[in-house]
């Protein structure tokens, strides 16, 4: 098929606010050859333009935006994960943002369910998968081990250890107990730690062993654009942090005041970058500059796991640059 028939796209750049996306309205994203007969994968991190170059992509091609990002499934962050505005809802159909209630475990699992459910629900669209989740993108196109559901008290455990001794405790027992996982696993994330002693304790059986077989997948790699943002934090760094006191000016604060009444820091959907910390303002434990400073370095640390992520395991995904600033 010739580069006309598929099809040249260039994106405007996007924050995650209108007025933020339209400060330089003819700055570009990137220049992509799409075949829009084929899913879309686009993967980055946290800040990089990802929602925009989606809804461009569903806007020209009739699509459907498929969340892929752990946080924007729980309908207590609208602000503060970036979730897709009411605007931006209305431009094109989106699917799996605020679906599930902030008190819910939400697996990786059962997002494929969800993923499996839209597709077949939404067939005569073209389907453009967006998020900066690794282990969400890694099942979509490589599938996922069906691994049992993970008893309440296991993870109840979990938490304990974890809040108590820090997560290195749990390292430490899995490297002794299950030491392949240990070494395939990203040691430095306390959430992948977790889950994987979790798995170890709950069947006997490190992650590992349940990884050895997986089902067909839902969207073979072969068969999609696959498109990863190539953000370096040269450029990210700055763009996080107007982004956060993006998001302060748009209600963050506000969302997290209505989430403090059952607020509960052992949940996932509490993981949401810059809850914590703001949080903690709210409680009085830190002033505001010193909250905005720490939810940055998170933000920060959070974005430099994602690139190492993605560059180790996306290699035959098109690099994309971001927008010259």
């Amino acid at each position: 098929m010739s580069k006309a028939a598929r099809g040249d796209i260039c994106v405007s750049s996007g924050g995650i606010w209108p007025q933020a996306r339209d400060v330089n309205g003819g700055r570009m994203i990137a220049s992509l050859n799409i075949d829009p007969g084929r899913p879309v994968l686009i993967a980055g991190p946290t800040a990089s333009g990802k929602s925009a170059l989606a809804l461009a992509i569903a806007e020209k091609w009739d699509g459907i935006v498929i969340n892929a990002d752990a946080l924007q499934v729980y309908d207590c962050w609208q602000v503060l994960t970036a979730r897709p505005d009411p605007g931006e809802l209305a431009r094109a159909p989106h699917a799996l943002y605020g679906h599930v209630g902030r008190q819910r475990a939400y697996s990786v699992g059962a997002w494929l369910r969800d993923v499996a459910r839209v597709l077949a629900d939404n067939g005569q669209k073209l389907p453009i998968v967006v998020g900066g989740t690794g282990l969400y993108i890694s099942a979509i196109v490589n599938g996922l081990s069906d691994i049992p559901e993970i008893p309440v008290e296991v993870r109840e455990t979990a938490e304990h250890l974890r809040n108590k001794h820090g997560f290195q405790h749990l390292l430490k027992a899995l490297a002794a107990n299950d030491p392949a996982t240990a070494a395939r696993i990203d040691t430095q994330n306390p959430v992948r730690v977790q889950r994987a002693w979790e798995v170890w304790r709950a069947t006997g059986h490190g992650l590992a062993h349940w990884q050895e077989v997986r089902p067909v997948p839902l969207l073979a790699r072969a068969d999609c654009n696959a498109f990863l943002i190539d953000a370096p934090k040269e450029w990210l760094n700055p763009r996080i942090a107007r982004r956060f006191r993006e998001m302060l000016e748009n209600g963050a604060l506000a969302e997290c005041e209505a989430a403090r009444e059952n607020w509960n820091p052992a949940l996932p959907s509490s993981r949401a970058i810059g809850a914590r910390e703001l949080m903690a303002y709210l409680d009085g434990d830190r002033d505001l500059a010193t909250a905005i400073s720490d939810a940055e370095i998170a933000t920060r640390q959070y974005a430099k796991r994602q690139r190492s992520w993605f560059r180790a395991r996306m290699t035959d995904w098109t690099r994309v640059p971001p927008p010259a600033e």
